[in-house]
């Protein structure tokens, strides 16, 4: 029987592609090949599936014509992929780069990286987005005299326990930190507001253990991934490790992009646009720390985003510059990868997001 896994890739319109592609993930060999046709959007660079496996939504970093970011709508079949436009919502900032949705599936959380800037919108009985709801602005610069002028929300992500929200910012080197409220559908600022990295890191993605005690945050500037220990009760996160995402030896330019952890919870990867590598990190599973284990070539240029299916067997790449989906094998004890060799073209891919398997 056939044991795929359906995803969908976002991708910079700019440069000729049509918007979002689902595609299919051969879990036995790796391979990867095209599910149904891609469904227009703008410049769609990230995505997020809610917890019903049933909606799509993309942050829109710009849209023709029409100033300001939006969020898009989708509603997919988990059978053939295919994409169904629901609508598009205005996300009151400029610049829209990243968007979660929250367990109930009724909250929509945006981060605008241009105006530095979250936002919150209802999702409707229908999966049609409502009008934004909340937007928090934040305040500040850092060190970095062209990246680092003012605010950049650069990602939010809430706990696993659905309680709190965190702003990656990378233009003031902070994590905002808001209790979230699904019933009110409000974020408010938390207790400990804020957590302050190096200046100069420029905090970008963070991803939670499965245990819930730790998170990694990537740094973009900088290049670091910074490890914190969690308290759920609290929504404080304290810092205990900061660790390199390149090699000692390298000295050209790269800007480090996404981070994901393995779902055994023992290893972490991270990837590096420039060095054109995913970083590979062995968790000690007793204090959360981080020891680098080594650097694989993804094959490609510009990796942006990535994903790790849901078995934890294959990690996929997306190298923005060279156009293509690279899967890797993972090895389960040394959590090492190795190329399957298989491949697909997507024009200019920038988010992967794995959606559902066909069972």
């Amino acid at each position: 029987m056939d044991k795929s896994v359906l995803f969908f890739v976002g991708t910079y319109t700019r440069t000729g592609s049509r918007g979002i592609y689902p595609c299919w993930l051969d879990t036995a060999t790796g391979a990867v090949r095209p599910a149904a046709e891609p469904a227009a959007a703008d410049n769609p660079s990230f995505l997020a599936v809610d917890s019903q496996r049933r909606r799509l939504f993309a942050a829109v970093e710009a849209r023709s014509g029409v100033p300001g970011g939006a969020v898009s709508a989708f509603a997919f079949d988990p059978e053939t992929g295919g994409l169904t436009f629901l609508n598009q919502q205005a996300s009151r900032g400029s610049g829209t780069c990243h968007v979660c949705v929250d367990k109930t599936g009724r909250l929509v959380l945006a981060a605008n990286y241009s105006s530095g800037s979250v936002c919150v919108l209802p999702v409707q009985e229908d999966g049609t987005l409502g009008d934004a709801t909340q937007v928090l602005q934040h305040e500040g610069r850092s060190v970095h005299p062209r990246r680092q002028a003012g605010p950049h929300a650069h990602s939010i992500r809430l706990d696993p326990c659905n309680r709190h929200a965190f702003a990656a910012d990378l233009g003031i080197d902070k994590v905002m930190i808001y209790r979230f409220d699904s019933g009110l559908g409000k974020l408010e600022p938390n207790e400990v507001p804020w957590v302050e990295v190096e200046a100069g890191s420029g905090p970008r993605h963070l991803a939670f253990h499965p245990t819930g005690r730790y998170v990694y945050l990537i740094n973009e500037l900088s290049n670091t991934v910074t490890a914190f220990t969690y308290d759920v009760q609290r929504g404080a996160l304290s810092a205990f490790q900061t660790i390199s995402a390149l090699p000692a030896d390298f000295a050209a330019d790269s800007t480090a992009a996404d981070v994901h952890v393995h779902p055994s919870g023992r290893f972490v990867y991270g990837s590096n646009r420039g060095h054109d590598s995913i970083a590979v990190f062995t968790v000690n599973q007793e204090t959360g720390r981080l020891t680098a284990l080594g650097h694989e070539p993804t094959g490609g240029k510009t990796p942006r985003g990535f994903a790790i299916d849901p078995t934890g067997v294959y990690l996929l790449a997306a190298n923005q510059d060279s156009n293509t989906i690279v899967t890797f094998r993972i090895d389960q004890d040394t959590g090492c990868l190795k190329p399957t060799g298989h491949t697909i073209q997507v024009p200019s891919p920038v988010c992967v997001k794995i959606a559902a398997p066909l069972s």
